[in-house]
């Protein structure tokens, strides 16, 4: 069964290089071992990494014993939702690719909320 996005379509790629995803496969792809649901794929901004590390989640530092490189602003990856969620409320949601973004991502927030922060198509290329 193919992976829906929150357009109904299939899940495209959100990046390879980093290469992200729950499964470190590109896709922002969920199942029951996904307990942090890491299903919005965002370009990151860094007001959303220096609000991350300040909210105790260091994304910048990589860790290779779990095959993080460690990120920087302007990277693709797939958020754990909630967390994209705190972000919005603060003001500091990065911007969201839906192609990307996997349909489960609307459990947590809605696709307004997903499209107020829709990134640029000129900006798409990973």
């Amino acid at each position: 069964m193919t992976a829906k996005n929150v357009l109904g379509s299939e899940l495209m790629p959100c990046s390879y290089d980093p290469l992200t995803g729950f499964y470190r496969d590109g896709c922002c792809k969920t199942d029951a071992h996904d307990l942090g649901s890491h299903v919005i794929c965002a370009r990151l901004t860094q007001a959303f990494l220096d609000f991350s590390v300040a909210s105790g989640n260091d994304l910048v530092t990589p860790r290779p014993e779990y095959r993080f490189p460690g990120l920087k602003a302007g990277d693709r990856w797939c958020l754990c939702a909630l967390r994209w969620k705190e972000a919005l409320e603060a003001g500091v949601a990065p911007p969201v690719v839906l192609e990307c973004t996997h349909l489960r991502a609307l459990d947590y927030v809605t696709l307004d909320q997903l499209r107020a922060h829709e990134l640029a198509r000129s900006q798409r290329q990973p």
